[in-house]
């Protein structure tokens, strides 16, 4: 007879099993976990805009105004006024002609590929792409072809295999949450057009992080002219400090998922407070990019002293830096050594990453100090050579 106890016994031989931490405080540069105070070194608050005083402010304000919960799906009654300037104001931060928000990046990935993709189409993804685009991609029940990561030539040769489907997508993320580096956009988008296909990248990791205005991947590499020819999916609970996603693209494909995608139409809408933290969000990262150029002056400093250290750092490019351990035991140890010295990174195992390739996903934020990188970097060296990983 099955017993839940049997698979969980299982996961804990291996090392795979995984556990909550309980946070005591805001989520900042410094906070308390399980009652102890450490140094925050795996949140997505890149900007450190999670608990900025203006964006509470904007929350509180709009409490008053409008109460806490929307009440309802915004096909039903619960499209308010917050909604609606939000997707105004990330249309034009975008550059895009329409916008829509969804309550959460899984569920933006989900509703957006299953309403787009059906079966009869085919779907290539990156082997590295976040799961809820593999979610999205299984519940549309279009057929799936994984190519190596960032292998453009094992993705053309898939696409020139692919004539007799009724419709074709690239997926991608821009930025990769594990490994830190971006995609080759450039030549997917040349690909797409080349091949017929439908783009879509999530942008993740890249907005309010990458481009000289915080505008993803796309500005980063320079690639804005052909904007129109992507469909571009975000989130605004990582560099934006807040909550929920958003798509961009055409105004047919807006209406298109209002009216076809599941996970839009059958949910209740963001709270009013959390759109107005998000408008609030936005509007600071494009009137000061004081942050992001602290934020980018932090990634050389903490990269140049991790390499000279000698660890193992893949080929990260962004914030999000992959300290390579390879066995999840090993992981979790040095994971645990670094928590009791005053450093906080969660050890990341399969199959969230490939067998072999466990790691420390350590990202930074613009609210550390050089003190509090060093203050990390002294840690890490000290328990990496008593760990025999330099």
């Amino acid at each position: 007879m099955f017993t839940f106890k049997e698979d969980l016994n299982l996961l804990k031989e291996k090392g795979l099993r995984r556990c909550l931490r309980l946070l005591e405080s805001e989520s900042s540069a410094w906070f308390i976990v399980d009652g102890k105070r450490v140094l925050n070194l795996c949140s997505n608050n890149y900007l450190g805009l999670a608990n900025d005083e203006r964006i509470k402010g904007a929350a509180i304000n709009a409490i008053r105004d409008y109460g806490f919960g929307s009440g309802a799906s915004r096909l039903v009654c619960g499209n308010m006024k917050l909604h609606k300037e939000l997707e105004d104001k990330l249309t034009k931060f975008k550059k895009s002609e329409a916008c829509l928000v969804f309550n959460s990046g899984y569920t933006a990935n989900i509703g957006i590929i299953s309403a787009l993709a059906k079966k009869g189409d085919i779907i290539f993804c990156d082997r590295y792409n976040h799961a809820s685009i593999i979610d999205g991609i299984i519940l549309s029940r279009a057929e799936f072809r994984r190519y190596p990561h960032k292998d453009t030539v094992a993705l053309e040769y898939l696409l020139k295999k692919s004539s007799g489907f009724r419709r074709r997508f690239i997926v991608t993320d821009s930025v990769f949450s594990m490994d830190g580096d971006i995609a080759p956009l450039g030549k997917l988008i040349e690909f797409a057009k080349r091949y017929d296909c439908l783009f879509i990248i999530d942008e993740a990791h890249a907005t309010g992080v990458l481009g000289e205005s915080g505008r993803g991947a796309l500005e980063y590499l320079g690639l804005e002219d052909k904007k129109d020819s992507v469909i571009q999916m975000g989130t605004l609970s990582k560099a934006l400090g807040g909550f929920g996603a958003y798509v961009c693209g055409s105004r047919d494909l807006i209406d298109y998922l209002i009216n076809y995608s599941r996970a839009f139409i059958y949910t209740t809408s963001l709270p009013p407070t959390v759109a107005a933290a998000n408008i609030k969000a936005l509007e600071i990262i494009q009137e000061d990019s004081s942050l992001r150029e602290k934020l980018w002056d932090n990634v050389k400093f903490f990269k140049d002293n991790l390499h000279s250290l000698g660890f193992d750092t893949l080929d990260f490019q962004t914030p999000i830096i992959p300290l390579i351990t390879k066995e999840p035991k090993l992981t979790m140890d040095f994971s645990k050594r670094l928590f009791d010295a005053g450093v906080f990174v969660q050890g990341i195992r399969p199959p969230t990453v490939p067998k072999g390739k466990a790691r420390l996903r350590i990202t930074l934020m613009a609210t550390h100090t050089t003190k509090d990188l060093q203050f990390a970097l002294d840690k890490i060296e000290k328990i990496g050579k008593d760990l025999c990983l330099i």
